[in-house]
């Protein structure tokens, strides 16, 4: 791989680029300072790719060229790999991966190939015990991502992780842990704090992943009013990223596998494109290169040296 370069994958289920109707879509509404400081106003309306000087932002089909609404467990998978994991499995398929999706990702994926190219990596998204118990009895299936970082042999972060600042709670601050979870010791975060500690954490590898599946939660279940706050949260997040990113060395990856919160009409996947957004060296050339899901392993692989994979 190549000395020095990182990749950060910061993964939001569920978030597509919709239409201008401030009734439908939070994004419209939503006070988001960051992004358009970044990406210029109405960003989130564009259908071609922007590009500027320190960000490079492309609308990326989900649907590879399959019927019916993306999801989750092929999205995730197919983001990964680079492979087609809708048209290998015959479907669009989720939430949890079934044997089918579970036997691509098997075959490998970002994590095992960087593992095995020598780097550290890490899904940097922890996980309570209660999750591991249930997993254990058998109660709970891994997503796709999960099981991609255990497939590669990679241990999963837990409450210690998060404790020491090693992880990052996939609901920014760690109130969640607090409140809902019992741990009282979890430290608690401002949201631009969540965003620097990830950007500090992701310094340590070679390739990290961040999974926030709240924002596919608020469109499958929220109010506009609440899809329009969480998305006010996560440029809260991203602005805190950014300013402690690392331009020079490191590659930011954002980017999710269906719409949903996009448009608050209803409350089921969307066939929109989803925002990839890239900021680090060469973003505009990687830019170039990425039309859908299957793209962003591509540019991962690029950037960091690793062997390209054809899967034509």
């Amino acid at each position: 791989m190549k000395n020095g370069r990182y990749v950060h994958l910061f993964f939001l289920d569920g978030v597509g680029l919709g239409g201008d109707d401030p009734a439908v879509n939070p994004f419209v509404t939503a006070h988001l300072p960051h992004l358009t400081g970044l990406l210029g106003a109405g960003w989130y309306l564009s259908r071609e790719p922007i590009v500027n000087g320190r960000a490079s932002l492309v609308p990326t089909d989900a649907n590879l060229g399959l019927p019916n609404k993306p999801q989750s467990a092929t999205g995730q998978a197919t983001i990964l790999t680079g492979r087609n994991v809708p048209q290998l499995v015959g479907e669009h398929y989720g939430p949890k991966p079934n044997p089918a999706v579970q036997a691509v990702i098997a075959q490998g994926t970002l994590f095992r190939e960087v593992v095995q190219a020598g780097g550290q990596a890490a899904l940097i998204t922890p996980y309570p015990q209660g999750y591991f118990d249930a997993v254990a009895r058998g109660k709970r299936l891994l997503s796709a991502v999960p099981l991609a970082a255990t497939e590669a042999g990679l241990a999963l972060m837990n409450a210690d992780d998060l404790r020491n600042g090693r992880a990052v709670s996939p609901g920014f601050t760690g109130q969640a842990w607090r409140e809902h979870l019992g741990y009282t010791d979890i430290p608690l975060l401002t949201l631009a704090e969540a965003g620097q500690q990830i950007a500090h954490v992701a310094r340590h590898y070679q390739f990290s992943f961040f999974e926030h599946w709240p924002s596919d939660q608020v469109g499958h279940r929220g109010t506009l009013a609440e899809a329009v706050a969480h998305l006010e949260a996560i440029d809260e997040v991203l602005g805190g990223l950014l300013a402690a990113w690392d331009d020079e060395n490191g590659l930011f990856i954002l980017t999710s596998d269906h719409g949903n919160i996009e448009e608050k009409n209803q409350r089921q996947h969307t066939r929109n494109p989803v925002p990839t957004l890239l900021v680090g060296p060469g973003h505009a050339e990687l830019a170039s290169q990425i039309y859908d899901l299957r793209d962003i392993a591509k540019i991962t692989r690029t950037f960091l040296g690793l062997p390209a994979r054809d899967f034509s």
